[in-house]
């Protein structure tokens, strides 16, 4: 794929943009946030963590993210081509929140002509330090060029020991009007793993869930968190994505794949269950809102090693914003 805007940016890259960035600095051992055209470059001691990218695609996403071996987390295509990476699914974009049908419109798959798209509107915060802070207002556009409704989504960067950590807060307004999402798995805050580290490529990538259940098993079934590991680089890391308990529907179900689609959906009960009876949609009456929220940990090791279940607990706690 053709990288003809600036958006497309590799790691090396986005590291070169610092000389024409308007900084906003933080002490030592903190983190730094800098403003670009194309969206916010969040640093943790001078490094790249990740970048917040006002438009990938159809949608604002993370990419990319250095974990704490200083390896990426993510896929890079099809923002980036990489000798061995998979090339499906390009609106699989590193890290994202969208849905497969809000008022009959598919936000998750891209389509110039079909699909909508999510538009930064403007900053709330940015800022550094102990912890960083990005909050963005994004409207949701169908085909037409009508607005469906908004969010205001926070991400607040923070560390705890090695592991590296990404709230992901999100509230969406029926702004416009009343506001229906669908029951489809095709959702809804993902992650795309690297391909070394999905199930499929048989190097040890592994699912497990809060519940117990591993790999395949855990497709569709609600659970506190799901964790992601395998070798990056040769060694052993993980995503794992924690729900809490102030999210809508938790504990949600997942839409988590082998072959390294990463994502919570609560909508999706018909596809997941397979009984037709079940109607996992929702709808939002004009003005109401709906809120979601996830914490993503980036650590090392399996899910025992990153004391995934003991950093949910600890979140769990965390009170609602």
């Amino acid at each position: 794929m053709p990288r003809t805007s600036p958006i497309w940016l590799s790691v090396a890259l986005v590291s070169l943009l610092a000389a024409t960035l308007t900084p906003t600095r933080a002490a030592a051992g903190d983190f730094t946030v800098e403003e670009h055209d194309d969206g916010v470059k969040i640093l943790l001691d001078g490094q790249l963590f990740t970048n917040y990218l006002k438009k990938s695609g159809t949608k604002p996403i993370l990419w990319p993210i250095l974990g704490p071996t200083g390896a990426p987390m993510t896929r890079a295509f099809p923002m980036e081509r990489i000798k061995g990476e998979k090339m499906d699914h390009p609106h699989h974009r590193s890290l994202w929140f969208t849905h497969g049908s809000v008022n009959g419109v598919d936000f998750w798959l891209e389509s110039k002509t079909k699909g909508g798209q999510e538009v930064h509107r403007e900053f709330k915060k940015v800022a550094g330090g102990p912890q960083a802070v990005v909050s963005a207002v994004v409207d949701w556009i169908a085909p037409d060029g009508k607005k469906v409704l908004e969010d205001e989504r926070t991400y607040t960067f923070r560390t705890d020991g090695d592991a590296r950590m990404i709230d992901f807060d999100i509230t969406l307004t029926a702004t416009e009007g009343e506001v229906k999402f669908g029951d489809t798995k095709e959702g809804t805050f993902g992650v795309r793993v690297p391909t070394v580290m999905d199930v499929e490529s048989k190097k040890g990538g592994k699912i497990v869930n809060s519940e117990g259940l591993v790999d395949a098993a855990a497709w569709g079934k609600p659970a506190a968190w799901v964790d992601y590991h395998g070798p990056v680089n040769d060694e052993v890391v993980g995503v794992a994505i924690l729900n809490h308990p102030a999210s809508f529907r938790f504990p949600t179900t997942w839409h988590v794949r082998t072959y390294g689609l990463f994502a919570a959906n609560p909508f999706g009960w018909h596809d997941f269950t397979g009984d037709s009876a079940q109607d996992g949609s929702h709808t939002l009456a004009a003005g109401e809102k709906l809120t979601f929220r996830y914490r993503v940990v980036f650590h090392k090791g399996d899910e025992k090693q990153g004391a995934i279940a003991e950093q949910f607990s600890k979140y769990s706690q965390a009170a609602a914003q």
